[in-house]
């Protein structure tokens, strides 16, 4: 799946877009709207804290530390006479138990921060414009990009993200 980022100049053509993309078969649990604060989505829907957050790349930036904290920890823990008969399983526990806690630490706090992906467009949501997040399947991209452009002219499609992961 790749985001697309479409940034909207009113509601009205917010709503043209949700109706384009469900009628392209995107299923609505991957099209996620974000206004200024106490702008009435009415039925659009709203981006949730996942998409708001940088819950996801914290997690993985957790993961990724965290499991090599625990690699070099487990390494260091066989480097002793007395571990080398359960080298295998200290090494893998102490790895485990470093990804599993960098994950955790990093999602909290990631879930406490904005998402760096939509800063850029922070000053545009303050004026008033909506900015709708499409996750589509990679091979209709394109396809669905000239669409919405083909139909709706006053839309600027901000380009995608290289991958998203499958559970946001």
């Amino acid at each position: 799946m790749r985001r697309i980022y479409f940034l909207v100049p009113d509601i009205d053509t917010t709503k043209k877009i949700v109706d384009e993309l469900l009628l392209a078969r995107i299923e609505e649990r991957h099209i996620h709207v974000i206004a200024k604060p106490g702008t009435p989505l009415e039925n659009l829907p709203e981006a949730s804290l996942l998409q708001k957050s940088d819950f996801v790349p914290a997690v993985e930036q957790g993961l990724a530390v965290g499991g090599s904290t625990g690699l070099l920890a487990g390494l260091v823990a066989i480097a002793f006479p007395a571990a080398t008969v359960v080298a295998g399983g200290v090494l893998l526990a102490t790895t485990l138990a470093g990804a599993g806690v960098g994950a955790w630490i990093s999602g909290m706090v990631g879930m406490n921060v904005d998402s760096r992906r939509l800063k850029e467009y922070e000053g545009a949501i303050e004026a008033g414009e909506l900015l709708v997040l499409a996750d589509v399947p990679t091979d209709r991209v394109n396809e669905i990009e000239a669409s919405i452009k083909q139909h709706l002219p006053k839309v600027e499609i901000e380009g995608t993200e290289p991958h998203i992961p499958a559970f946001p």
